[in-house]
């Protein structure tokens, strides 16, 4: 039964929430919980990447000016729900994109402005490691951008004293703690499962790879702490409360849960963290996660990604750094004709329309495919990423197509991925959907099912996404029982109610796709031939 808001209100006011705020890729999130883990309040602010001296970054400046943003969203959410100056929060906890690199020295200051996952700038570096390791190390990977930098012979290289993920960054800045999720360290240096550590025999490799290329330090002198899910990773000092809150009301003192990554929120999210379970993330990128029940026959496989759960468990992910980019793009597109028209047109309407208008499309789109990669897509061997549209002369060049097309490419270099977990045999029981493209009912959420070949299932709060997840992990924190596991946390006291949807898989849907996939696959030669010729 949901709260009151006399309940609600008295949660607020004696600090019994828990606060999680997620640095999206174009949006920063910040939702508030009560103590039954409902979302409360929520605030937002929208910020974009930009392409500086080759690398896609996001200022300094910007990081901390849209964390006081979204949390001044927030509390003016609070204020006008309750009526009430939002004052203390019982839990606190941090979650970002994953990967990049943000470099420190001793002092604390930053030696090159971030450099993002959407960066495809660590090739050479990428390939190495991968077989020094004998390991699949992806391009996006916090270890890659390090050793690039190595490779580059890079000034700064010589005077780093730590280096981090999003999401650590901004909780160092919160607490003063480098620590860091075991999830989102996953995303910077391979991670043993056993020892809930990084592989100290790949520690040992890397820092005599960097010594033979006369770097004086040890990375693992510069990696952040790991922790795992329901530990203390500090709390919020007066400076922090001020970051968060210019405005003074905020107090110091609530305990942090370890900063995290999208992936790890996006399990939490959807309560798939268990074995054969999984989710699919997907805003401007789209990842799917599936927790293993057994190890991979080849951890070299380049499609596939090997990190872990918030807790530690080994984690197949398959990660695309395209996939709503592009719709947005038409759909704004169609929102400025339909004003050049005299018609004002509301854009969330106008994306329920559209997406709507997908489900009367024919099944393969009518001979449309796009390629919706604006920057590199490692899956699909791009490196840069030129958008383009392509229909056969005969194609139903219809609304409705259009859209099926848009829907569909940006789960195709996801499709293409997942194809190698089926080679490795990785059973699923379950896969949840989160993120904005499944808010409106039915129509994402039937095609990705169609995509990956498994049901699909979308909770209720789906369309809140990974700070949510953040919160419940900062309430699980705050609030587990003696011996209480994540797992048995997310099942009796976050999930046991909750509503959610399931899509099987279409056997027409399916059909539809393969053979839009097909289209794909020869479409992003094309994409190739385009990258060639403007390079």
């Amino acid at each position: 039964m949901a709260m009151t808001n006399e309940q609600i209100i008295a949660d607020i006011e004696s600090g019994a929430t828990a606060l999680g705020i997620e640095y999206g890729s174009t949006r920063i999130k910040a939702v508030l919980v009560g103590s039954d883990n409902e979302p409360i309040a929520i605030g937002a602010f929208d910020w974009e990447n930009s392409l500086v001296d080759g690398y896609w970054t996001y200022s300094e400046e910007e990081i901390f000016a849209g964390l006081a943003a979204a949390y001044a969203a927030l509390k003016a959410d609070v204020a006008e729900k309750y009526g009430v100056t939002l004052k203390k929060v019982g839990a606190l906890g941090i979650s970002a994109m994953m990967h990049g690199y943000l470099p420190f020295d001793a002092e604390g200051n930053l030696l090159v402005p971030f450099r993002t996952w959407r960066n495809t700038t660590t090739t050479q570096a990428a390939r190495e490691l991968s077989e020094l390791f004998a390991f699949h190390t992806p391009e996006r990977w916090s270890v890659s951008h390090i050793y690039q930098a190595v490779l580059n012979g890079e000034e700064h290289v010589a005077s780093i004293d730590f280096f981090t993920t999003l999401a650590g960054f901004a909780h160092w800045r919160l607490t003063g703690e480098k620590v860091l999720s075991i999830g989102d360290a996953s995303g910077m240096f391979p991670i043993d499962s056993e020892t809930r550590d990084y592989d100290a025999a790949m520690i040992a490799k890397f820092d005599e790879l960097v010594a033979s290329k006369g770097v004086a330090w040890k990375v693992e002198d510069l990696l952040p702490k790991i922790l795992v899910a329901g530990e203390c990773a500090g709390h919020l000092t007066a400076e922090g409360a001020r970051l968060l809150d210019p405005e003074g009301d905020l107090e110091p003192g609530c305990p942090l849960c370890p900063p995290e990554g999208d992936a790890g929120t996006g399990m939490i999210a959807t309560n798939s963290i268990a074995p054969r379970t999984g989710n699919v993330s997907a805003g401007t990128s789209v990842f799917s996660m599936i927790v293993l029940e057994h190890a991979l026959k080849d951890a070299t496989v380049p499609e596939i990604d090997l990190v872990t759960t918030p807790v530690g468990d080994p984690v197949a992910m398959v990660h695309c750094n395209n996939c709503t980019s592009d719709i947005n793009g038409w759909v704004n597109l169609l929102c400025e004709f339909a004003e050049l028209m005299g018609v004002e047109v509301d854009k969330g309407d106008a994306f329920v329309k559209l997406f709507r208008a997908a489900l009367d499309a024919d099944k393969d789109a009518g001979g449309l495919v796009s390629i919706p990669f604006i920057s590199g897509e490692t899956v699909m061997g791009v490196q840069t990423g030129y958008p383009l549209v392509a229909r056969k002369q005969n194609a139903a060049f219809t609304i409705a197509n259009f859209m099926r097309m848009n829907i569909m490419a940006a789960f195709g270099a996801l499709a293409a991925g997942n194809e190698a977990l089926r080679a490795e045999d990785v059973k699923i029981d379950k896969l949840y959907g989160h993120g904005g493209i499944f808010k409106t009912p039915v129509v994402a959420q039937s095609l990705l099912a169609a995509a990956l070949e498994a049901p699909v299932t979308v909770m209720s709060t789906a369309g809140e996404g990974g700070a949510w997840g953040q919160a419940v992990a900062a309430a699980y924190m705050a609030r587990r029982e003696e011996g209480e596991s994540l797992a048995d946390f997310l099942n009796g006291k976050v999930f046991a109610d909750m509503e959610g949807a399931t899509i099987e898989p279409d056997p027409a849907d399916v059909e539809g796709y393969r053979a839009f996939l097909a289209s794909f696959k020869q479409a992003n030669e094309a994409e190739k031939a385009a990258e060639r010729a403007f390079a």
